[in-house]
């Protein structure tokens, strides 16, 4: 029965599997978002304490 033959078939899985380990990663990381996140300020606000109206 060729086709369990692993020969082939195992040849074409590692070639695949180095291509896209050699080749996709590098151009997945190299992304950026054109909108990059701007630092807001750290400082908290001020709360006041809010008064109810039933005390």
């Amino acid at each position: 029965m060729p086709q369990l033959n692993p020969a082939p078939w195992f040849a074409i899985l590692v070639f695949s599997w180095l291509v896209f380990l050699t080749i996709l990663p590098p151009k997945v990381l190299a992304h950026t978002f054109p909108n990059e996140p701007t630092p807001q300020n750290t400082k908290t606000p001020k709360t006041e304490p809010w008064t109810w109206p039933w005390h």
